[in-house]
């Protein structure tokens, strides 16, 4: 059920605007209802049967028939005049960058005032105009309403349908490509990464630059040199022929933990001048030279990663054609 909520009314200061809009949603009522009386009153069999049965109100209401058009024009001055007011007010209020824009952005309202059959039924556009600033200020709540759960629903329905075959045509097409063999991969790389292979070097040598000084750091490599020792700490001890030393007498074991700890600190410092050394021409030189070697067995693998890639896209596609708005109609049933 539709409520009026007065407190938001004042809280607005927007009062007597809204009154306004009031006011021309009712005359907006009335107008439209009398132009479908007098639409149905202009059919031969509605005036036959009311000539029939109320003689009377065919008697009254035959002038105002006879003077629709004079009729209507009263209703039109009134929605124009409404509608200058709001423009001039909109310009003093600067609602929009341009003093113009505002017939713009409203032309509904101007269509609805051309006296003529086909344009009337834009006024029906103004009263959703009228209202929606109605909900906007909070002084309805359009949301409460049977109609608008209604036409809310059957829109997300029809939205989701809509969106639903974009997106399987989308990813169809997607798969099309990739089982013909399309070059967008190739094109990306020539296209799109190949005129900015330096700039990408520069960064990557600049990060592996940035992650050698962050191992170098003596808080910040904690974690990896810590990572290092225990792992070169655990090849020392299975290695058989360093656990020999163990077999010498008193300095074994301490020849033992003095060689884990110099092999830790050669990996590690190894590890740091690697990421450090590394510069944008070698890693460049790396691509050349190294990415565009492919064998038998590496193109295999290509291959079954685009049926991975593929299946992946199947089951997306199963996944959102799945109506998920039955669930919701089973639901509120």
């Amino acid at each position: 059920m539709l409520r009026f909520n007065r407190q938001n009314l004042n809280n607005s200061h927007e009062g007597p605007w809204l009154l306004l809009d009031l006011v021309m949603l009712g005359l907006l009522v009335i107008n439209l209802l009398w132009l479908i009386l007098d639409m149905l009153y202009a059919s031969r069999a509605i005036y036959d049967t009311l000539a029939i049965h109320w003689p009377a109100f065919v008697d009254a209401y035959q002038p105002i028939h006879d003077n629709f058009a004079l009729i209507d024009l009263i209703f039109i001055g009134i929605f124009l005049s409404e509608f200058c007011l709001r423009w001039v007010v909109s310009i003093v209020r600067k609602e929009y960058l341009r003093w113009y824009f505002f017939p713009f952005i409203h032309w509904y309202d101007l269509v609805g005032c051309i006296p003529a059959s086909g344009a009337r039924i834009f006024r029906f556009l103004r009263i959703f105009s009228i209202l929606y600033r109605l909900h906007k200020y909070q002084i309805i709540d359009l949301r409460s309403t049977r109609l608008f759960r209604f036409m809310a629903f059957y829109y997300d329905v029809f939205v989701e349908e809509l969106s639903d075959r974009i997106v399987v045509k989308v990813l169809s097409d997607a798969q099309k490509d990739i089982a013909s063999g399309s070059p967008l991969l190739e094109d990306i790389t020539r296209q799109v990464l190949a005129p900015r292979q330096r700039i990408l070097c520069e960064w990557l040598a600049a990060m592996m630059e940035h992650m050698g000084s962050s191992i170098a750091d003596a808080e910040h490599g904690a974690t990896v040199r810590e990572h290092v020792q225990s792992s070169v700490g655990k090849a020392v001890r299975d290695n058989p022929n360093i656990s020999t030393l163990k077999l010498v007498p008193v300095l074994g074991g301490t020849i033992e933990r003095t060689l884990e700890s110099s092999v830790t600190d050669i990996v590690t410092q190894s590890l740091i001048n690697l990421l450090k050394d590394v510069t944008p021409d070698k890693i460049e030189h790396f691509i050349d030279n190294g990415l565009n070697r492919f064998t038998t067995e590496e193109q295999a693998l290509e291959d079954e990663v685009l049926l991975v890639v593929n299946e992946c896209l199947e089951l997306l596609k199963s996944h959102v054609s799945t109506q998920r708005w039955k669930s919701a109609f089973e639901t509120q049933n």
